[in-house]
């Protein structure tokens, strides 16, 4: 097929920029104006723009999917699935991420300037959803002159617009794949995220969300909700395997240095995320995800979500060893979408690796992934 390129921006992305005669309507009753969505793509649209594939992000993701975090100088968070031969091919696919609404790389967030006062949004920002995010994408998608998406692809929170991607806009799916997610966030989850939020908003420098007019950061409140957080993407074997209960040096410290090598691993998880993650966008994606319901807007019947979307070809995917979002509730997600009619493919994928194996070397992962689109592939025509 002949490739050719996008209407709106060299391939490669940048950052759409919508007027405020185009706002973002926002479930809360608010519009967004303007509207900044940063995003990147990998590979070039065909001539029949029929090989589009979005893959959407997870909670401290952002665009740089497979090229160079320009702020931590490290590989992008899904290099290991982007490339030549890899499940998504840039010689087969025009592959797009882009930077969640409420973010911190670009897409406006609480972090942008507020036209009204000059000054950054802070806790002026309107609450955002799951929902708002996939609207901003689709907003995206249509500038980009894309009907119809081959694929929409998404792990944890990225599994969840997935979902949304389905029951919103299914019209513009050919095929979607759901890995590592829930079609709600549990109690469990809320509790997790609320010790995070409180934690971030109890360090004195996060001054009401208004940090940036100060000239300083809420650091260490959002180290410790980065490491609370990190503990629900690991699995007690994993913890046990990599760490155990070795010692960080010879011997006890006798006070709360950080004597065991899972103490030091935590607090250097923590401490590299503030260089490049804002501290309100973790208080507003944490609570779009709270909010997230998907059958809340349908009676309560998840099946119902998915009525529209008995054309898509589904793909869900969970981990055994993922206690935050389990195989128990991708099996819901399952069975609502047969109950709905549409046609859908599962796999558990066996691994100790827990919720984060999505990231990780899984080959099992990787060969459940290539299936599927290969297949999807075929049916589309795509070559």
């Amino acid at each position: 097929m002949t490739a050719v390129e996008i209407p709106t921006s060299e391939t490669g992305g940048g950052t759409q920029r919508f007027p405020a005669d185009q706002p973002l309507r926002l479930d809360s009753g608010a519009l967004l104006s303007p509207l900044e969505i940063a995003y990147k793509t990998y590979g070039r649209l065909n001539a029949e723009k029929s090989n589009a594939v979005l893959v959407c992000h997870a909670l401290t993701g952002d665009q740089h999917l497979a090229s160079t975090h320009p702020t931590t100088g490290k590989p992008g968070w899904w290099s290991r699935f982007v490339g030549p031969g890899l499940p998504l091919d840039p010689e087969r696919h025009f592959i797009i991420c882009t930077n969640v609404i409420g973010g911190c790389m670009g897409s406006t967030g609480p972090g942008s300037i507020d036209p009204t006062t000059g000054r950054p949004y802070g806790l002026s920002f309107p609450v955002i959803t799951i929902a708002d995010m996939v609207r901003a994408q689709a907003m995206l998608i249509e500038a980009l002159g894309i009907e119809t998406l081959f694929a929409v692809v998404g792990g944890s929170m990225g599994g969840m617009q997935v979902l949304q991607w389905a029951a919103d806009y299914p019209e513009k799916l050919f095929s979607a794949v759901c890995i590592a997610a829930a079609a709600r966030h549990s109690a469990q989850n809320i509790a997790f995220h609320e010790v995070g939020r409180q934690a971030i908003m109890a360090d004195p420098d996060w001054r009401g969300g208004a940090y940036d007019l100060y000239g300083v950061k809420p650091e260490k409140g959002l180290a410790v909700a980065r490491m609370a957080a990190h503990i629900t993407y690991l699995s007690e074997p994993a913890l046990q395997r990599k760490f155990g209960r070795e010692l960080q040096r010879d011997g006890l410290s006798w006070g709360f240095d950080a004597d065991f090598q899972v103490e030091s691993y935590l607090r250097h998880q923590g401490a590299s995320f503030v260089d490049r993650f804002d501290a309100n966008s973790y208080l507003y994606i944490t609570r779009a995800l709270d909010y997230f319901d998907l059958a809340a807007g349908y009676g309560g019947v998840l099946a119902e979500a998915f009525r529209r979307a008995r054309h898509v070809r589904f793909c869900v995917l969970s981990f055994s060893s993922d206690w935050l979002y389990s195989t128990a509730e991708s099996r819901d997600i399952v069975r609502a979408l047969n109950a709905a009619g549409c046609r859908a493919s599962f796999a558990e994928i066996t691994t100790d690796k827990g919720h984060d194996a999505f990231f990780l070397d899984e080959p099992a992962l990787d060969s459940a992934l290539r299936g599927f689109l290969s297949a999807a592939a075929e049916r589309r025509g795509i070559a």
